[in-house]
């Protein structure tokens, strides 16, 4: 998995912490979880600029996933505290692309690496949009700040 060679213009970390549920007959973390888990630091990220999924669906906005990948490392056991960076490398226009790093207070080392691109997509029509004006400025101000 390629990052992109330059500086993220947005970084946001989320905590979680690795639910008996969640894990294998190994114990490790279930590795379709992954996705779980960067969908709620992404959610985490955009509430944090002061926007919600349920705010953008309810004007009539959608952000369908459209592809997804994830490179694992080390795994992550039963109760370990996760840290899991979204990055945004590109204000978005018609899609946002996320990439992710997950870690855990057990190593220094990523345990996860992951890519998730998601396109802004009109509810009614189901086609893909420009990004919404509101979006694309909470992005814009958080450069600024």
């Amino acid at each position: 998995m390629k990052f992109p060679d330059k500086p993220p213009i947005v970084e946001y970390t989320h905590t979680l912490r690795s639910r008996y549920g969640e894990t294998d007959r190994m114990g490790y973390v279930y590795y379709g979880r992954y996705l779980e888990y960067f969908e709620v630091a992404r959610t985490e990220m955009i509430r944090s600029y002061g926007l919600s999924y349920r705010e953008m669906e309810e004007s009539g906005m959608m952000l369908p996933v459209i592809h997804s990948e994830i490179e694992y490392k080390i795994p992550i056991l039963y109760d370990e505290e996760m840290f899991v960076k979204v990055m945004v490398y590109d204000l978005p226009k018609v899609r946002l692309q996320t990439f992710y790093e997950v870690r855990t207070g057990q190593s220094d080392a990523v345990h996860v690496y992951g890519e998730v691109s998601l396109c802004f997509a009109d509810a009614e029509t189901r086609k893909p949009c420009r990004a919404p004006k509101l979006f694309i400025e909470s992005f814009e101000n958080t450069l600024k700040a």
